[in-house]
């Protein structure tokens, strides 16, 4: 009986041993979408890549105000992660506010909140 228990518990840690964990590290991946919708003027693309455990990615937007942001970013252990925020173009607002009221409230036309508090006063 001895025999049987010291043979069991040999195979047991045979197995054991012979079992290989791999370890496969940090995955490399790449991809890359843009989005061009005309009907409502969304603007976006974004891209990234890893290797390692280094990632090198970035975005494009177009934002409301005509601009472009573009952003180039890096991330790593050693590095951390940084990047770099870009702004192209002039900010272009509507050239006829709303009439009649404060902010454009009743009238026609765009409504623009540059230089406007949180109390709704202009500078």
């Amino acid at each position: 009986m001895n025999s049987l228990i010291v043979s069991v518990v040999l195979f047991a840690v045979a197995v054991v041993a012979t079992h290989h964990h791999e370890d496969n590290g940090p995955a490399y991946y790449k991809f890359e979408y843009g989005v061009e919708d005309p009907h409502t003027g969304d603007k976006k693309s974004q891209h990234e890549h890893a290797h390692g455990k280094e990632v090198n990615g970035g975005y494009t937007l177009k934002e409301a105000d005509g601009t472009t942001r573009i952003v180039k970013y890096h991330a790593g252990p050693h590095s951390g992660f940084n990047a770099v925020v870009e702004r192209v173009g002039h900010a272009q607002h509507p050239a006829h506010y709303g009439h009649g009221g404060h902010g454009g409230h009743g009238g026609h036309g765009g409504t623009s909140f540059v230089g406007v508090t949180h109390y709704g006063y202009g500078h």
